[in-house]
């Protein structure tokens, strides 16, 4: 299987949030409650807040493509030295098939070119396949942390990193 990455166009943002919603629904209702995945999606994967980090040059979207179809996407943000991998989704039918290694590399890369110091991320403590994965593509656990959303809602997450 080829797998292409670019940079996120304009014209892909709806798909974006449509695949946002398809892996959240997939991942998530174990872990956390449909209320605060719908929360979360809203407000993390509006169309309009997309395109204001599109506009950013602090943020890095990339998008993986199998044949013509976006099969994965990644977002990273830039804040001094560090570099956090804020979001990394591959379509449920298409894991495990080297997209999600594809997308950190193209976020490792960017985050070089910006001399970014540490990559970072935070993941739910529970999903035990990112967990491994994220291990396996060299980041390593250094905290455990819960972050208060409010409204009730908390992201219980452990915090990974590795250096670009």
């Amino acid at each position: 299987m080829k797998v292409r990455i670019t940079p996120l166009a304009a014209t892909d943002i709806d798909s974006v949030c449509r695949l946002a919603r398809t892996t959240w629904q997939s991942t998530y209702p174990p872990l956390i409650s449909q209320a605060q995945i719908d929360t979360m999606l809203a407000d993390r994967y509006a169309p309009a807040t997309l395109q204001t980090q599109f506009d950013d040059p602090l943020h890095a979207w990339r998008v993986a493509w199998v044949a013509d179809q976006i099969a994965g996407f990644a977002h990273a943000t830039l804040d001094g030295a560090d570099c956090k991998l804020d979001k990394l989704y591959v379509h449920p039918d298409s894991q495990r098939q080297g997209i999600g290694r594809a997308l950190i590399a193209a976020i490792r890369y960017w985050a070089r070119q910006r001399t970014a110091q540490r990559l970072w991320l935070q993941v739910n403590r529970g999903n035990a396949r990112a967990i491994a994965a994220y291990q396996k593509y060299g980041f390593r656990i250094v905290e455990s942390r819960v972050f208060d959303l409010g409204n009730g809602f908390v992201m219980d997450d452990y915090v990974m990193e590795q250096t670009p």
